[in-house]
């Protein structure tokens, strides 16, 4: 089966998949396609080698985990001139996004220990004669379904945290960026040549859909909303646990004592860079009626400056062509119904590439307001006062991540805002700190990667009791007396009756 498709578009050829820049339609990689049978068979190498990498301990996985950490760090410009290749996006931004990966990576390897490693917990007076302990296992066999728009920074956000709590990952990169997927591959493989630890199968979302059914212990998956809903309806069928991170509708407050440059300078990062393709991009700005003209004004000068093309840009191609689609349509949307393109518009759509369109004045119910664009755009509206803001703010389905721009109410704000993440007087900080849970609530998805949680997001707790001596007061036992269950309805009142 062969297939011919435009720049960018993944294809099939002889059994390969095949992958392009999506601005000049260079070769990035011919890869084997995996039917239900070979991802099958992959899954069964991983679960072999997972047995092996859970038995090196915490400290054997570190070792080894630093090590792959050095080697992307020394190849770190090799691996962003494959992401530039692959995605079209600029190779500084690859740098940023490939530094932010190997952080997280860094992090994992060494504080898996003590967020996973065995403890003593407290026992309480009822079961005083118990000592007890938690544990935390690896699942075993974790699958990562990946994008496209972040291939090093997304995966290794998930899978990093994964390796690290003991577990064999097999990976599927996008079919927009499967170079970059095998790379990571690749390159863990001549740190660890044991054992098949992390593995990568190729395809287009069939083979998705035959990880999720294949046996594996846990899915992670980042992408849209509605192939999440696919995704989980596949796990159902075999009660597989996900972690989900879809899309994103994320806003920006700017109250009225905010710093106007500061905070127009961090919006236009936030909202147009990686050319607006971010889950946690910024497409709305909800900002009140003192600062707003100057605030438009600002955010306009400096978007206009910023330049679009395929090498040494800020702003590169979209690199999945078929979403150049929906930006057209929010665009030509919004201006229908009302709004205004005070920078950009309908003829900013160029394809492989959108120059940066700013527009005001969109009506709340719009697409460009209520659904997620991922593209250079970004909306800005005028509200009387901070919680109106929040109110228009939190309106929307999804609940990803989110900004605050103020000094007085500030952080009272960016608490009340319904997102998983919130960042005060910047935007998209909370993606590269590795200490922090990543992940949201609503249609962005749930549960947790990075930090933390994002540890124990890829171990079962395992609560392990032992008998240290008699019953003080005998509960658990058919044994039991009726002065000994008296004895029980004193202790109860006295230590919680008042």
């Amino acid at each position: 089966m062969t297939t011919v498709n435009a720049p960018g578009v993944p294809g099939i050829s002889d059994g390969e998949l095949v992958s392009t820049n999506p601005a000049t339609g260079e070769l990035a990689g011919r890869f084997p396609v995996a039917d239900a049978e070979a991802v099958e068979r992959t899954v069964e190498r991983a679960r072999v080698a997972a047995d092996w990498w859970a038995g090196l301990g915490f400290a054997g996985r570190r070792n080894r985990l630093l090590r792959w950490r050095a080697l992307l760090a020394n190849r770190i410009t090799e691996l962003a001139e494959l992401s530039h290749l692959e995605t079209g996006k600029p190779i500084a931004d690859a740098v940023v996004e490939s530094f932010s990966a190997i952080d997280h990576l860094d992090w994992a390897a060494r504080n898996a220990k003590r967020v996973l490693g065995p403890r003593r917990m407290r026992s309480r007076l009822v079961v005083a004669e118990f000592s007890a302990r938690l544990e935390y296992r690896p699942y075993g066999v974790v699958g990562m379904i990946a994008p496209w728009n972040y291939p090093v920074l997304t995966p290794l956000g998930a899978f990093g945290y994964a390796l690290a709590a003991g577990n064999a990952v097999v990976l599927k990169p996008s079919e927009y960026t499967p170079a970059v997927g095998q790379w990571l591959v690749d390159t863990f493989a001549e740190i660890v040549p044991e054992q098949p630890v992390l593995q990568a199968v190729h395809g287009l979302g069939d083979v998705g859909a035959a990880l999720c059914r294949s046996g594996v212990d846990k899915i992670a998956f980042t992408g849209s909303t509605r192939t999440a809903k696919k995704v989980m309806a596949a796990c159902a069928e075999t009660l597989t646990p996900l972690v989900v991170e879809a899309g994103g509708k994320d806003a920006v407050i700017v109250d009225d004592d905010a710093d106007l440059d500061a905070a127009a300078e961090a919006c236009v990062w936030g909202a147009l860079t990686n050319a607006g393709q971010t889950c946690i991009g910024i497409e709305r700005a909800y900002v009140t009626a003192a600062g707003y003209d100057a605030f438009v004004d600002k955010v306009v000068a400096k978007a206009r400056r910023l330049t679009v093309g395929p090498d040494g840009t800020d702003l590169g191609p979209i690199t999945m062509p078929e979403q150049i689609a929906t930006i057209r349509r929010h665009i030509e949307d919004a201006i229908a119904r009302g709004g205004r393109a005070v920078l950009g518009g309908p003829d900013a759509v160029q394809p492989p590439y959108v120059h940066p369109t700013i527009l005001v004045d969109v009506p709340e119910d719009s697409d460009a307001v209520r659904e997620e664009t991922f593209g250079p755009t970004l909306t800005i509206s005028r509200v009387a006062d901070a919680d109106e803001a929040l109110h228009r703010a939190n309106a929307v389905r999804y609940g990803l991540g989110g900004a605050v721009f103020g000094r007085r109410r500030a952080t009272e704000i960016a608490g009340r805002m319904r997102s998983g993440m919130t960042a005060i007087n910047s935007t998209l900080t909370f993606v590269g700190m590795p200490t922090l849970p990543f992940g949201g609530i609503g249609d962005s998805g749930f549960g947790r990667i990075h930090g933390a949680d994002g540890l124990r997001e890829f171990a079962r707790g395992k609560a392990v009791t032992r008998r240290r001596g008699p019953s003080v007061l005998p509960a658990m036992t058919f044994e039991r007396t009726p002065e000994q269950v008296e004895r029980i309805v004193r202790a109860a009142k006295i230590m919680y009756g008042r």
